[in-house]
């Protein structure tokens, strides 16, 4: 009902047209901040927790789905990733996926 309002307003070209544009815009605007920007914020420091509470020992996954347990932390930002007995990758912790490696850790929990 308010949109067919704001186009018959806009059509008729009375005063008001251009109000009722800028509340549209306001509008849409506030509708991508609720549903864009805010859940892309949240999940970005939800990440950064995880990340900074990685511990020696945890069993990880990164974003390219190489799976193993953190043998190292670096000050640098790098992990040492031990994916089988005696076989070491160097990683950037950015590259841990959260999701992946809370889904291996469940998984783990059911056995």
């Amino acid at each position: 009902m308010f949109y067919l309002n704001s186009v018959l307003l806009a059509a008729n070209g009375q005063q008001g047209g251009g109000m009722v544009q800028l509340v549209m815009m306001g509008a849409i605007i506030l509708v991508f901040w609720l549903f864009m920007i805010r859940p892309q914020a949240k999940k970005a420091k939800e990440q950064k927790k995880f990340v900074d509470n990685m511990q020696k020992g945890d069993k990880i996954v990164t974003i390219a789905g190489i799976h193993g347990v953190i043998n190292k932390i670096n000050e640098d930002g790098t992990i040492q990733l031990e994916v089988n007995p005696g076989s070491y990758l160097k990683i950037e912790k950015s590259s841990v996926s959260m999701e992946w490696s809370a889904a291996l850790n469940k998984a783990a929990d059911k056995k």
